[in-house]
């Protein structure tokens, strides 16, 4: 099957289950403890709080949309201050929400499962996207063809991202595990730098840096396996939802309007990305059209939770996480709250 008709086929599945019964997974109904619904508008004093701290990051090109057209703060009003943060991996992510330095944070779902693994506090509320995001990268002329070709090499990998994980994913497919190579524990822009200096053999990349380099230092993506890569999670502290559901939902309501603009717009997104990257709007475009689905049900459940039940064993297993992988399952049956997706979905 072309790698096009699976993706029409995933999105034919994700219409489905967006029909479907609500998810056992699912949290509790939005709007509890809410003080409004964000149709409203939002007026001094009509939100359950003053300032909402928000990430946006280049692998998350909704993000990017809601800043650049002031989506939140339009539904918002002059009642909630919005203070935006850019979050340059998965991991910086994880921090921002771990240290209560953001409420609302973008991740894979990777490297959200390990967070509340390991004990944060954080449920996905929204769904921004199913990417092909990561692979396997060497140098221009690399003699690299294959996972089994990295025992005893050094990669540069992002702890804690979905790159990460397939890497650990493309190792197990050649029997090997990350102890038969070197890790060189890099930020993703800063893992392109160590392969084009030479100083590392292999990356495991992240786009829209992935693209970039492949087409600006002919950098090779030698492994691809677009099952290794998770969805786009948009996540949010427990407390958070809890305490603020009102704007909660505003905010994933903000993610509603802002993929059906990219869905009719998707050179205009790249465009976007281009500017926010820095990178030519070619590659943003190659990252857009053809490594980013943004035509998939913004409701979080069983389509992503299937995904992640694949590598909760090799999650478990990589001593990333204190109670194996007992924590890694317990943290996988509890880290949904679709409640607000389906709300927004629904309008």
């Amino acid at each position: 099957m072309t790698r096009t008709a699976r993706t029409l086929s995933r999105r034919g599945a994700l219409a489905l289950g967006a029909a479907a019964a609500p998810l056992a997974l699912a949290g509790c109904v939005a709007g509890e403890n809410a003080r409004k619904d964000s149709a409203g508008g939002g007026g001094s004093g009509d939100w359950s709080l003053t300032e909402l701290t928000i990430d946006f990051a280049t692998y998350n090109p909704l993000s990017l949309v809601i800043k650049d057209q002031g989506i939140l703060e339009d539904a918002l009003g002059d009642g909630v201050k919005v203070t935006w943060v850019q979050s340059a991996g998965s991991n910086k992510a994880n921090e921002f929400l771990r240290s209560g330095s953001a409420q609302v944070a973008s991740t894979a779902g990777s490297a959200a499962l390990l967070a509340r693994a390991n004990g944060s506090p954080i449920k996905v509320i929204d769904i921004y996207s199913q990417p092909e995001w990561s692979a396997l990268v060497g140098p221009k002329g690399t003699d690299l063809k294959d996972p089994a070709d990295l025992a005893g090499r050094s990669v540069a990998a992002t702890k804690g991202t979905d790159p990460y994980f397939f890497l650990v994913q493309a190792l197990d497919t050649a029997g090997l595990t990350v102890k038969d190579v070197e890790i060189q524990a890099l930020q993703h822009a800063d893992g392109r730098s160590a392969l084009d200096g030479g100083s590392v053999d292999a990356w495991s990349g992240l786009d829209p840096i992935m693209a970039a380099a492949e087409a600006e230092s002919g950098d090779v993506l030698f492994y691809r396996n677009v099952d290794f890569n998770t969805y786009g999670f948009l996540n949010a502290t427990e407390d958070f939802i809890e305490d603020h559901a009102d704007v909660a939902q505003a905010v994933v309501d903000a993610y509603e309007k802002a993929r059906s603009w990219a869905l009719e717009n998707l050179e205009g997104t790249a465009k976007l990305l281009a500017q926010v990257a820095g990178i030519d709007e070619k590659i943003a475009s190659t990252v857009i059209t053809e490594r980013s689905n943004l035509d998939v049900s913004g409701v979080p459940g069983k389509d992503q939770t299937s995904v992640l039940e694949k590598i909760a064993p090799v999650l478990g297993a990589s001593g990333d996480v204190q109670g194996g992988e007992d924590a890694v399952t317990k943290a996988l049956t509890s880290i949904v709250h679709d409640a607000f997706a389906t709300k927004a979905t629904s309008k």
